[in-house]
């Protein structure tokens, strides 16, 4: 097989990045956008000696679950995977992969994990509260904005992506408006010219609030007046103000927020409890499902109200705050300051007294609070980022032997390897469930219980 030779294949199954897999005489083809059960012709891109990558030329026989993708752009952007399969097959597909890393990389057996029925939306669209769009220039000098293509900063110009929310749109539309009445040229990475770079929306689904923070290649913002007069004609707008990134860097936010109208926050509420969201705050984008993966933690967690828990990598406090409704006692522990000063915020916010956050690594903080100040846990919760606990977090929760930990995970690979861990150590995994927070990708959350083995 030669590059840029065609042939035909079918899809047998898929890799854990949504792109499908084909064999051919033994050798092993990986193609984006196809669906298992499809018979496709493609185009070879890239060998190697026992697998190859390809590109989609045509659908000679769909598959019974492929779809027709709502978004026009979905092929080029990068930020869908999975539009062209069924939504219930997505949801197959993801507990496949999380059954699948807990066998081969955890190495349990079905008969151990208990795995229960996924948590799948409702509605599978519209379900983020927060996008994040570039700013750049066409061929022909227009302003554009959008997402970025798979693996580059080539912006593909879409201004109503289906998984956020309706008002993005609207916002947009009146971000590049004000852009050329005042003469204000999107940043340009090559170069580094160029003032705005980006801009953050993020909605309160329950509360309806709106917040625009624009991220700006200078110091200050020309007419800003002008555009929060413009903004204010949308419904719910609560918070504009923009973040000073003068950086050569991929990081979207600077260090620095400008206010310009409002408290600088908006609200929001998971379950009962209540939240203050800054442009600088970690916060599940998708509330609704949120609730339903917290509400499952804290159903694990069995609490009586004689507890005292532990939250580690806590954010700001969202699973605290849900955990510490039923809670003798709440420790979070988060590196970010920002996310602790947002934790302890939330916290009053919500007449919440029996919860307490500690800055710093949860590997560090939960080894000195153990040993040196004696505070111990009924049941320990983590929900780690995607490379998963540290080992020395995971020694000391060994240490510790709370009767419970409940691991809430977005890798399901570093679930698997730190589930392994905790068996080892004298835990048993009695039940994971998994919940769909990322419609169209190939992203899913889980929660996991185990329990302490009799000695």
């Amino acid at each position: 097989m030669q590059k840029n030779q065609e042939f035909t294949v079918t899809i047998e199954d898929m890799n854990e990045d949504g792109a499908g897999v084909g064999r051919l005489e033994g050798y092993i083809w990986f193609i984006k956008d196809t669906v298992i059960g499809d018979v496709v012709r493609a185009k070879a891109m890239k060998m190697k000696k026992t697998y190859g990558f390809a590109c989609l030329v045509e659908v000679l026989s769909p598959s019974s679950f492929r779809v027709k993708p709502p978004c026009p752009v979905a092929r080029q952007c990068g930020g869908c995977q999975l539009q062209a399969m069924s939504y219930e097959e997505q949801l197959r597909f993801k507990e496949r992969k999380v059954l699948n890393n807990l066998l081969r990389i955890g190495r349990f057996s079905e008969e151990e994990i208990h795995m229960l029925p996924i948590m799948g939306m409702d509605h599978p669209w519209r379900y983020r509260n927060k996008a994040q769009f570039p700013f750049g220039e066409d061929k022909e000098g227009r302003i554009i904005t959008g997402f970025y293509v798979g693996r580059t900063h080539a912006i593909i110009e879409n201004e109503d992506c289906l998984l956020g929310v309706e008002e993005n749109r609207k916002i947009l539309e009146i971000i590049k408006a004000y852009m050329v009445s005042e003469g204000i040229r999107p940043y340009n990475e090559q170069t580094h010219k160029g003032l705005l770079r980006h801009a953050l929306i993020r909605k309160g689904f329950r509360t309806g609030e709106l917040m625009v923070c624009l991220v700006i290649n200078g110091k200050k913002l020309p007419g800003s007046d002008k555009l929060v007069r413009m903004l204010c004609e949308i419904e719910g707008m609560r918070s504009i103000s923009y973040s000073i990134n003068q950086e050569k860097t991929n990081v979207i936010m600077g260090k620095e927020t400008v206010n310009l109208y409002g408290p600088g926050y908006i609200t929001d509420y998971i379950g009962n409890v209540k939240y203050q969201i800054s442009p600088l705050s970690f916060y599940q984008v998708n509330p609704v499902q949120t609730e339903k993966l917290y509400g499952t933690a804290l159903e694990y967690a069995e609490l009586t109200g004689d507890e005292t828990v532990w939250d580690l990598y806590c954010g700001i406090g969202t699973i605290s705050l849900f955990l510490a409704q039923k809670a003798k006692k709440v420790y979070g522990v988060e590196i970010v300051p920002q996310a602790i000063e947002d934790a302890r915020r939330n916290a009053a916010l919500n007449g919440i007294k029996n919860a307490e956050f500690f800055v710093g690594k949860a590997e560090e903080v939960l080894p000195r609070e153990y040993e040196s100040n004696h505070i111990y846990a009924d049941v320990i919760v983590v929900d780690p980022p995607r490379k998963g606990c540290d080992k020395v977090c995971l020694d000391t929760i060994l240490e510790m032997s709370p009767k419970k930990v409940v691991y809430v995970s977005c890798d399901s690979a570093t679930l698997a390897r730190d589930l392994r861990y905790l068996a080892d150590g004298g835990y048993r995994v009695e039940k994971v469930r998994c919940c769909d927070m990322f419609g169209g990708t190939v992203h899913v959350e889980t929660v996991a219980l185990l329990t302490r083995k009799a000695r």
